[in-house]
């Protein structure tokens, strides 16, 4: 299908891609990824092929596609709000607790809807931030489908090679490259890790560079978690919901044969919320982690 559009901004991802913002003749605005080395259209046939198989309110929608050969375009809905990234730790911008809440609870969602497709298990296989669009009511919707492969449910595929992002790719994967849903339960963990807690996969102002996981170790060993939450909260949480999303990233982030399944966290998530939304509609000074108490 070819999509006649107008091109704006740029914005650049890598060498081998680009993405523009634009508008379709019929005034509606989108995202417009341009694949401009021709390694990479291997990638954007898997993710015209994936994308054109699934829809969910909370995975990005491909629009449109346009192979020339040398170079390959794929047009998606415009997530006007940009990504998860930019709003964790960008210096002007910031996320309630309940507004982060439902954005993990959504990039849950899409997540375990891709395990649990009945034509067989979508492993994403790069869950960051950066992929984690946000919509005009900071609707949370996965993207780039690049990397991703599709095995039957419940089995694994041996990778020749290691594939994902620094900092978000399953360790026990890197060693054994076995993949399946478990790689991406990890890489959310990590992800809800940093929603919590505003930080980077790798903490660089420690003695020697330390990843996430050790530094939540080391900030809660006391049996706190409270060290470990964003500042940026002000102290404007639940604890009872911290505590359980900040258990639910560390078991996500254990050994594989314990880490949950996608639809246990969505579950999970959910409970927090509901209990974050009851704690801060009564505003109980008890319930409430204030800056003063921190």
């Amino acid at each position: 299908m070819m999509l006649r559009t107008t091109w704006t901004n740029q914005t650049t991802l890598a060498k081998e891609q680009q993405v523009y913002r634009g508008r379709l003749k019929n005034k509606r605005r989108v995202a417009i990824k341009h694949i401009i080395n021709e390694e990479f259209v291997e990638t954007f046939l898997r993710e015209v092929k994936n994308l054109a198989l699934v829809k969910h309110p909370n995975l990005v929608t491909l629009l449109g596609y346009c192979d020339n050969g040398d170079e390959c375009f794929l047009i998606y809905e415009l997530c006007v709000n940009g990504n998860l990234a930019e709003w964790l730790f960008g210096k002007d911008k910031a996320l309630s607790w309940i507004q982060r809440l439902e954005i993990a609870v959504d990039s849950a969602r899409g997540l375990w809807f891709l395990h649990t497709y009945s034509e067989g298990c979508i492993v994403h296989r790069d869950i960051k931030p950066t992929n984690i669009l946000l919509g005009p009511k900071l609707e949370a919707k996965l993207s780039d489908f690049g990397l991703s492969k599709v095995i039957d449910i419940g089995e694994t595929y041996a990778s020749s090679e290691v594939r994902g992002t620094f900092g978000y790719v399953d360790p026990e994967y890197q060693s054994d490259r076995q993949v399946n849903s478990g790689g991406d339960v990890y890489s959310f963990g990590i992800v809800l890790l940093q929603i919590i807690s505003g930080k980077k996969v790798i903490n660089m102002n420690a003695n020697k560079p330390m990843s996430l996981v050790r530094t939540a170790k080391s900030l809660t060993r006391g049996g706190s978690v409270v060290g470990f939450a964003d500042p940026k909260l002000e102290g404007e949480y639940s604890t009872e919901a911290f505590e359980l999303v900040f258990k639910l990233a560390m078991s996500c982030t254990g050994h594989k044969p314990e880490r949950p399944s996608m639809g246990q966290v969505v579950e999970t998530l959910e409970k927090a919320h509901e209990i974050s939304v009851r704690v801060m509609a009564s505003k109980t000074p008890l319930n409430i982690q204030t800056q003063q108490t921190m």
